[in-house]
């Protein structure tokens, strides 16, 4: 009921945030941290904090998420954290004995100033570190940047503490973005389709998607292992899956240890999967029968499908990586973008926007929220809306299709398990389109007009 009094005037807005379309900073972290084999998260702050970012992520993934905190007292709120960190470090190997231990950063120790490398530098220094054991940390301020940022910091921690030069090897590495355990697998099926040695980092594939055995694992079997991190330095090329989210960590590479990037766009949908394919095929990759064959699957899909598509128009809030792909995909296959919302804050986001549409006749907005979204459509309403879980609301009251997409999704299962990436990835994501506009035409058809073939 509270939607009935959204305006549709249109205001600038500087100071007030309304419904944001992102969450902050250390859930990204967390679930970057969550794609190494053996790592245990540890937020640095209250045990509040730590609970929310906790949730967020089981709610999302539907499995136990498993991480640490330094549980902030007053006193620590005060006088700084250091000695819980400590304490939380010695504590954390000797009764979890993680193979790596990754730190962020909250509001609260951000605010304080805690220093993370002089305390991680001190727990090495009293040995509260044991040999072979791995530390990584970074600053995730929830006051600015999204979960998009946390994670694109985090990655870039990995890089910074497991990237080191050496002779390369034939190998390659990819920074799949922040996607769903599902689009990873995805991604690395499409390089051993293509018989190349990847090093996928981070890698939630069998850590967030796992099977029911019956038992519990502290540390599932899936991940990056430590082993195949050590290798990132030496690779002869990487390649970044959305700038936002795996350009940094990409860059730092490069940087650091010489070793060539590609940006590209996130492979979600026909034209950005061909631009993934033919930039593994240019490092030596062999486009297989499989892989031509899932892409034949898909076209004969889309030849089925296009004329429920075409000049439907569309309404898309999420990530900003995310939304450059699906605006490229959803122009390709017909359908008229013409809202495009992002609550994070990303360079050029606008122009790769219209780009991937061909147009600047749309509204794109960064950094903003799900009443400017609401707004937009009062004012020129749509066909459909791409968004996560929080679009239901806009939905219901507006009487629009959902589709469901980004993070977080908290009232549907699957996402884990089904991509969205890659050209098995988009047969499935149109499909869903597809089910969505026929299952509404069918709600509100008249009924002479009910027929059994649509």
């Amino acid at each position: 009921m509270l939607l009935r009094h959204t305006p549709e005037k249109l205001e600038e807005r500087e100071a007030l945030t309304i419904q944001p379309a992102k969450t902050c900073q250390p859930v990204g972290a967390m679930y970057a941290a969550l794609g190494i084999h053996g790592c245990l998260p540890h937020s640095h702050g209250s045990q509040g904090c730590c609970a929310y970012h906790r949730s967020a992520l089981t709610r999302h993934y539907r499995e136990p998420v498993m991480a640490a905190t330094s549980s902030f007292t007053e006193g620590a709120s005060v006088f700084g954290g250091q000695a819980n960190l400590l304490e939380a470090i010695q504590n954390i190997f000797t009764l979890y004995n993680p193979d790596v231990l990754s730190i962020h950063t909250t509001c609260l120790s951000e605010t304080i100033g805690d220093d993370l490398p002089q305390i991680i530098a001190k727990a090495y220094d009293e040995g509260k570190v044991p040999d072979g054991k791995f530390i990584l940390k970074t600053n995730t301020p929830s006051y600015v940047g999204s979960h998009v940022t946390g994670f694109s910091n985090m990655v870039k921690s990995i890089v910074d503490s497991f990237g080191k030069k050496g002779p390369k090897g034939k190998h390659i590495n990819i920074i799949p973005g922040y996607v769903e355990p599902s689009d990873m697998a995805e991604v690395k099926h499409i390089a051993k389709s293509m018989g190349l040695d990847a090093v996928v980092f981070p890698d939630t594939d069998g850590v967030l998607n796992g099977p029911q055995t019956g038992h519990f694992e502290m540390y599932p079997r899936g991940g990056t292992t430590i082993d195949n991190l050590k290798r990132i330095g030496t690779a002869r090329a990487t390649i970044a899956l959305g700038p936002l989210a795996s350009g940094p960590a990409a860059k730092a590479l490069d940087t650091s240890c010489g070793v060539p990037c590609e940006l590209l766009n996130l492979p979600i949908g026909l034209s950005a999967t061909d631009d993934f394919v033919s930039a593994l095929r240019k490092l030596g990759g062999v486009v297989s029968d499989e892989i031509e064959y899932e892409r034949g699957q898909l076209l004969d899909m889309l030849t089925d499908m296009q004329q429920y598509f075409h000049n439907r128009k569309v309404a898309l809030i999420g990530d900003p990586d995310q939304l450059v792909s699906l605006t490229q995909f959803l122009t390709d296959i017909g359908f008229t973008v013409r809202h495009v919302i992002t609550g994070t804050s990303g360079k050029k986001f606008i122009k790769r926007v219209t780009d991937a549409a061909g147009t600047e006749d749309m509204n794109v907005r960064e950094g903003s929220d799900f009443f400017y979204l609401h707004q937009l459509i009062l004012n020129e309403k749509v066909d459909l809306i791409i968004g996560n879980s929080y679009a239901k609301y806009m939905s219901r009251d507006l009487d629009i299709p959902h589709v469901r997409m980004g993070f977080p999704i908290y009232d549907r299962v699957g996402h884990q398990y089904f991509p969205t990436a890659g050209y098995r990835g988009a047969m499935r994501l149109v499909e869903k389109l597809l089910s969505a506009l026929m299952d509404y035409q069918d709600k509100t058809v008249p009924e002479e007009k009910f027929d059994l073939v649509m």
